[in-house]
Order: structure tokens, then C-alpha cells, then sequence
């Protein structure tokens, strides 16, 4: 009987739209291991939904991490193995960086330009806390941070194996750049995000 009335109830909550859904998980599949992340699309929605559009066409596969620096972080998704730009057809999006989400080691973020509100398709993986890049309000006035939108749930060795990588300065605009590259062969959602309920 209580078995009976709690599907019961868990149905009518489906059909209301207050199941509990799993938040969308991605696969970053590359030549030094895989990484899989979680994100976070009830404190993060903007950020998401940009990273899994980018995701669903491609936009990943044969990038690399073009910028890292142990102690810090690892970024990438923005550059081809011939260092050729790739992306940000979707265009800049807000910057969530007020979503109280920390810049913790093995959180994933979005890179961005000065411009608080410039973040397309790069984004990076801190390798420690970096609680620097939080947001932070003053009374006279606020300090944009880096919106954190997901976080490392397997392959964090990986992540640490890249960190220690030797670079080089191969232009000012690549100064921490991995030799051999670290590929991004192919990233793809290993689970969906949640979807709306039908009104």
C-alpha cells in the first residue's frame, strides 16, 4: 500500500514538472584520458545550455587546451590543432559568475575576454582553489568573476597529468601552450539535460 502511494505521488509530481532530474553530464575525450563533468543547469541555465549547444554540433571535437598553467587552471575549446579560432557562433552570454558557485579545484568555468560579459565557447578546469576569480560586490561597485557552471566527476588524474605539462611560448597570444598537444578528440553528452514539462 505505501508502496503504491508513493508512485503514486512521484507520478503526480512528473506530471507537474517537480520530479528531481538528473543535471546533464558530458564526456571530454582526450588524447591524455577522459574527463567527465557535471553541470550545474539550475544554478548555472545560460552557461549550459551554451556549453551543451556547443557540444551536440561538434564544436569540441579536434580543439585542444591551449592554455595551461600548473597551479592554476586548463583552458580550452576555442582552438583547432592548427591554432585556428573555432566557435562563438552562438555569441557572447551573460555572465553568471553571481551563481555563488566557488572557483574550486576541478570546477569547470567559462573563459572570457576583460568584457564580464564576452564568454562563448572556451572554458577552463581549475586545477586548484582559485576563489580569486569569484565574484565579488563592494559597496562601491562589483567585481566580476569567472561563472562556474560545472565540475570534474571522473578523470580528475587526467586533468592533473595535463596540468603538469611542459609548455611553451609559441606567440603572445599562445604563452602557455602544451607540447605535444593536448586534443580534445570528441566530446559528447553521456546524459541529456532535463527537459521543460509540456505546460
Amino acid at each position: 500500500m505505501f508502496r503504491t502511494a508513493a508512485a503514486i505521488v512521484f507520478l503526480s509530481l512528473a506530471a507537474t514538472g517537480w520530479a528531481q532530474t538528473p543535471n546533464p553530464k558530458v564526456l571530454i575525450k582526450t588524447n591524455q584520458g577522459d574527463i567527465t563533468v557535471e553541470l550545474d543547469a539550475a544554478k548555472a541555465p545560460k552557461s549550459v545550455e551554451n556549453f551543451v549547444a556547443y557540444v551536440k554540433a561538434g564544436q569540441y571535437d579536434g580543439t585542444i587546451f591551449h592554455r595551461v598553467i600548473d597551479n592554476f587552471m586548463i583552458q580550452g575549446g576555442g582552438y583547432t590543432t592548427e591554432l585556428v579560432p573555432k566557435g562563438g557562433e552562438r555569441g557572447p552570454i551573460q555572465n553568471e559568475a553571481t551563481n555563488g558557485l566557488s572557483n574550486l579545484r576541478g570546477t569547470l568555468a567559462m573563459a572570457r575576454t576583460m568584457d564580464p560579459h564576452s564568454a562563448t565557447s572556451q572554458f577552463f578546469i581549475n586545477v586548484v582553489d582559485n576563489k580569486s576569480l569569484d565574484h565579488v560586490s563592494t559597496a562601491d561597485g562589483r567585481t566580476w568573476g569567472y561563472a562556474v557552471f560545472g565540475k570534474v566527476i571522473s578523470g580528475m588524474e587526467v586533468v592533473d597529468k595535463i596540468k603538469v605539462m611542459p609548455t611553451n611560448m609559441f606567440s603572445p597570444e599562445f604563452q602557455n601552450l602544451p607540447r605535444p598537444y593536448v586534443v580534445i578528440e570528441k566530446a559528447t553528452l553521456v546524459e541529456e539535460p532535463a527537459t521543460k514539462p509540456a505546460q
